[in-house]
């Protein structure tokens, strides 16, 4: 399914020339003594919402109050390539730019378009003490906030406050994220990011989102006061954060899965309750849910195939 367009993308062409010699990369020192802090939009080429967010930072020429503020637009090529008429398509060109962060990878003889654009990138995240990853997903659901596989992303998620779904997982078997990479992924670094899925790709909601959470994360890390951010983007505090914890995917065996509802994710689910079926006819074996309290994270069909995630499944904090 395609869902309707309710925010107009912005013309980010006349941020082809960067300030740092890498296109579409910035770099703003305060001349003040504070961290480094990343925000990039576009690691997919069809997830608008963190464009907006970077477009309106350049054009107000925002600049940290200490430390500095690296601004990067990340899949260029895709972004481009975006067609209204198969919209899925603008993800990436050749590979998925958030699954080539593995070093080995990185620094290996493999070309893509994706790598070629990591590699140009890759210093700025390595020099980054806080990164915040801007995505948005392609069904409707509630803003979920991706901490990683540690409990560090899981502090710096409460601290910045919202959005209320916080989630902690092990990555993907396909590729290294960007949030994982180097001392973001390990437990001993002070470095920190995090991933924010702000909503359905092309719902102003998800505008709303990014400019919220860019916000407070800004101000989390130290780089930036309230009073610096544009008027409206912060909005009120979520009372409660809810925590979940990914224990597994659901990937089903044979090209016949099917949810049992029309799952948006983030349904609460009891041991024992359906989930769906993987089979066809009388073959069809039942896929239930393992534990109380089983959190599904983003519901699909729409790759749907053997051995494809349909589903994870996620243990939630009592």
């Amino acid at each position: 399914m395609n869902y309707p367009i309710e925010f107009s993308f912005p013309d980010i062409a006349p941020h082809a020339p960067g300030n740092t010699g890498t296109p579409y990369v910035f770099e703003f020192d305060s001349g003040v003594a504070g961290p480094t802090a990343m925000v990039c939009a576009l690691t997919h080429g069809n997830e608008m919402a963190g464009a907006v967010v970077l477009d309106a930072l350049l054009k107000q020429s925002f600049r940290p109050r200490r430390g500095k503020l690296v601004l990067s637009f990340n899949n260029i090529a895709a972004f481009t390539a975006f067609d209204l008429d198969d919209p899925d398509a603008a993800r990436y060109v050749d590979e998925d730019f958030n699954r080539v962060w593995e070093p080995a990878v990185l620094d290996g003889s493999r070309d893509s378009v994706e790598l070629r654009r990591a590699r140009e990138v890759r210093p700025f995240v390595a020099k980054a003490d806080f990164l915040l990853d801007i995505h948005s997903m392609h069904e409707k659901c509630a803003p979920i906030m991706v901490c990683g596989p540690l409990e560090k992303g899981l502090a710096l998620g409460r601290e910045i406050g919202a959005p209320q779904n916080l989630m902690l997982d092990q990555g993907h078997a396909s590729g290294r994220r960007m949030r994982d990479y180097g001392g973001f992924g390990d437990a001993a670094s002070p470095k920190n990011a995090n991933l924010i899925e702000c909503g359905q790709h092309w719902e102003a909601s998800a505008v709303v989102v990014a400019k919220d959470v860019t916000a407070r994360f800004l101000c989390t890390v130290g780089i930036s006061e309230p009073a610096d951010l544009p008027a409206g983007w912060q909005r009120e505090a979520v009372a409660v954060q809810k925590i979940s914890r990914v224990t597994q995917a659901i990937a089903p065996a044979t090209e016949h899965f099917r949810f049992a509802q029309n799952f948006k994710g983030l349904e609460v689910l009891a041991r024992g309750e359906l989930i769906g079926w993987d089979g066809d006819g009388d073959a069809a074996q039942a896929v239930i849910a393992p534990y109380d309290n089983c959190v599904l994270i983003m519901p699909s069909l729409r790759h749907a195939g053997p051995g494809v995630t349909v589903v994870r499944l996620a243990r939630l904090d009592q």
